[in-house]
């Protein structure tokens, strides 16, 4: 399975090289761009915690004042993959 969610991530102007290290040092996690305490984050689902529960971490970082989902991605990969099997005509 695939799990991609995006956010966007509000943190105290002055700590946000902070937050943006703290995501990056998770795994899952990845910042994609930043301006005035807004950063673009895109969490995957690990072997080890969903997405949901990393950005519910995200929310303890300090520095971090809210942490808002915008995008959502869910795929089966088993169904992808037997779909890409597939002949076409």
């Amino acid at each position: 399975m695939m799990n991609i969610c995006g956010c966007l991530v509000h943190t105290l102007p002055d700590m946000t090289g902070d937050v943006i290290a703290a995501i990056d040092a998770t795994e899952g996690g990845e910042v994609h761009a930043q301006e005035d305490g807004r950063i673009v984050v895109t969490v995957e689902d690990t072997d080890a915690k969903r997405a949901s529960d990393q950005i519910m971490d995200m929310h303890q970082i300090p520095g971090v004042l809210t942490v808002t989902l915008t995008y959502h991605h869910f795929e089966d990969l088993d169904d992808s993959a037997d779909a890409l099997a597939q002949p076409t005509h």
